[in-house]
Protein backbone atom coordinates (compact mmCIF):
# COMPACT_ATOMS: atom_id res chain seq x y z
CA UNK A 1 0.00 0.00 0.00
CA UNK A 2 1.51 3.27 -1.08
CA UNK A 3 0.09 4.96 2.00
CA UNK A 4 2.35 2.97 4.34
CA UNK A 5 5.44 3.65 2.24
CA UNK A 6 4.65 7.37 2.19
CA UNK A 7 3.96 7.37 5.92
CA UNK A 8 7.28 5.59 6.53
CA UNK A 9 9.15 8.17 4.45
CA UNK A 10 7.56 11.08 6.32
CA UNK A 11 8.07 9.37 9.67
CA UNK A 12 11.73 8.69 8.87
CA UNK A 13 12.34 12.32 7.97
CA UNK A 14 10.61 13.42 11.16
CA UNK A 15 12.67 10.98 13.23
CA UNK A 16 15.89 12.38 11.78
CA UNK A 17 14.78 15.95 12.50
CA UNK A 18 13.77 15.06 16.07
CA UNK A 19 17.05 13.21 16.60
CA UNK A 20 19.08 16.16 15.36
CA UNK A 21 17.12 18.51 17.59
CA UNK A 22 17.78 16.25 20.57
CA UNK A 23 21.48 15.92 19.81
CA UNK A 24 22.17 19.61 19.27
CA UNK A 25 19.63 21.77 21.08
CA UNK A 26 17.79 19.80 23.72
CA UNK A 27 20.68 19.66 26.22
CA UNK A 28 20.59 23.42 26.50
CA UNK A 29 16.93 23.66 27.52
CA UNK A 30 16.07 20.63 29.70
CA UNK A 31 17.39 19.03 32.91
CA UNK A 32 20.39 16.68 32.50
CA UNK A 33 18.38 13.43 32.77
CA UNK A 34 15.83 14.32 30.08
CA UNK A 35 17.99 13.89 26.94
CA UNK A 36 18.27 10.15 27.68
CA UNK A 37 14.48 9.83 27.87
CA UNK A 38 14.15 11.81 24.65
CA UNK A 39 16.77 9.61 22.96
CA UNK A 40 14.76 6.50 23.84
CA UNK A 41 11.63 8.01 22.29
CA UNK A 42 13.50 8.84 19.09
CA UNK A 43 14.91 5.30 18.93
CA UNK A 44 11.42 3.82 19.23
CA UNK A 45 10.27 6.22 16.53
CA UNK A 46 12.98 4.86 14.22
CA UNK A 47 12.10 1.24 15.03
CA UNK A 48 8.44 1.84 14.26
CA UNK A 49 9.40 3.62 11.04
CA UNK A 50 11.47 0.64 9.88
CA UNK A 51 8.61 -1.71 10.75
CA UNK A 52 6.18 0.51 8.83
CA UNK A 53 8.51 0.44 5.83
CA UNK A 54 8.57 -3.36 6.02
CA UNK A 55 4.75 -3.44 6.13
CA UNK A 56 4.59 -1.25 3.02
CA UNK A 57 7.02 -3.49 1.14
CA UNK A 58 5.28 -6.70 2.23
CA UNK A 59 1.87 -5.21 1.41
CA UNK A 60 2.97 -4.56 -2.18
CA UNK A 61 3.83 -8.27 -2.55
CA UNK A 62 0.95 -9.82 -0.62
CA UNK A 63 -1.85 -7.53 0.59
CA UNK A 64 -3.66 -8.82 3.67
CA UNK A 65 -5.85 -7.50 6.43
CA UNK A 66 -3.27 -8.36 9.07
CA UNK A 67 -0.61 -6.26 7.34
CA UNK A 68 -3.06 -3.38 7.01
CA UNK A 69 -3.82 -3.50 10.74
CA UNK A 70 -0.12 -3.80 11.54
CA UNK A 71 0.63 -0.70 9.51
CA UNK A 72 -2.08 1.33 11.21
CA UNK A 73 -0.94 0.15 14.64
CA UNK A 74 2.67 1.10 13.90
CA UNK A 75 1.47 4.57 12.91
CA UNK A 76 -0.53 4.77 16.14
CA UNK A 77 2.53 3.64 18.09
CA UNK A 78 4.58 6.42 16.57
CA UNK A 79 1.92 8.99 17.37
CA UNK A 80 1.28 7.82 20.93
CA UNK A 81 4.56 6.54 22.31
CA UNK A 82 7.32 8.25 20.36
CA UNK A 83 6.04 11.80 20.31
Amino acid sequence: MRFFLSAAAISGALAVLLGAFGAHLLKQIVPPEMPEVYKTGVQYHFYHTLALLAVGILWSQNPSGMLKWSGYLFIAGIAIFSS
